[in-house]
């Protein structure tokens, strides 16, 4: 089982949760005074979720190439929750492919509702979009050969890292490079797979991207022979689902979802279904919660004296 040490402190891992929350505000019911989004919803009986191809175990295709994984499984809870507020308990999903390049402007040009991958939540985004309740964190880390003299990013100098354009891991290794003076040759592909692939080619000498999937990666294509993940964490990665920006009544929509889940105790065995047993696609993760994210998830208990 991959052991992961936590990239951040508890008190981080708070902070990331003050970062992600939505403000709370009471239940409205559907019709008129709907917020845009959900009033365009309303009227289409449709709801459209961003996905990723390529980012097991969040946001992936199974064999039948449909859209399956964690993020999704949360995104469609809030998909009922929008039904409750709308008063619509049949809305459709209409599932909208987007990449790390182009997701935040999918949701800026109302192309997608909900973006359900595996997005990093930081203050430079959130002056664009909104976030949900923090549901993941992780780490850039490095997926290099096996074989590979390499521990850390300073033993890659004047080497070639791939990353995948659009994505925090790209600032991550750009800053590193610029710390270290490590003269690295940084290389983006269109999304996780192909940045894979570039590694795989012998192309890159390594792949730096968040460290869950990296080993989500290496179990998908079953290479625990071939590769391993290596390196301190680069950064500190919170992830939230992503939504748009200033409508107080669909925040509240999406935190009353992440609320529910935690009050029925339901996000730790959807955690577990995801990150431990093994997925629908065969392969098994194994990567166990953290204490920290776990106390995270007991924080969102909605609870009679919850929020006092």
């Amino acid at each position: 089982m991959p052991r992961r040490s936590g990239p951040v402190s508890a008190v981080g891992l708070w902070l990331a949760a003050c970062l992600l929350a939505s403000p709370a505000m009471a239940q409205t019911t559907g019709g008129e005074g709907l917020s845009p989004t959900l009033s365009a919803i309303k009227n289409s009986h449709v709801v459209r979720l961003g996905y990723r191809e390529s980012s097991p175990p969040f946001s992936f295709l199974d064999q039948a190439n449909r859209p399956i994984g964690y993020s999704l499984e949360l995104c469609e809870a809030v998909v009922d929750e929008i039904g409750v507020e709308v008063d619509d308990p049949n809305l459709k999903i209409d599932y909208v492919k987007v990449t790390s390049d182009d997701r935040i402007q999918a949701v800026l040009e109302k192309k997608i509702d909900l973006e359900c991958g595996s997005t990093t939540a930081n203050s430079e985004r959130a002056k664009q979009v909104a976030f949900s309740p923090l549901m993941f964190v992780a780490g850039t880390k490095l997926m290099v050969p096996k074989a590979a003299n390499v521990s850390g990013i300073t033993d890659l100098k004047g080497k070639t890292v791939v990353v995948t354009k659009g994505t925090t891991n790209e600032q991550a290794i750009h800053g590193a490079d610029k710390k270290f003076s490590l003269g690295l040759n940084i290389i983006a592909a269109a999304d996780h797979e192909q940045s894979y692939q570039t590694l795989v080619d012998g192309k890159a000498d390594a792949f730096a991207t968040d460290d869950i999937l990296l080993y989500g990666l290496i179990a998908r294509h079953k290479s625990q022979d071939r590769f391993r993940v290596t390196g301190d964490y680069l950064s500190y990665d919170p992830y939230g689902i992503m939504f748009r920006k200033g409508e107080p009544q669909l925040s509240a929509v999406v935190e009353r979802a992440f609320r529910k889940l935690g009050s029925n105790h339901d996000l730790v065995p959807l955690y577990d279904k995801w990150f431990v047993r093994r997925l629908p696609t065969g392969e098994r993760l194994n990567v166990a919660i953290s204490p920290q994210l776990e106390e995270a998830f007991k924080a969102l208990d909605d609870s009679p004296g919850a929020n006092n």
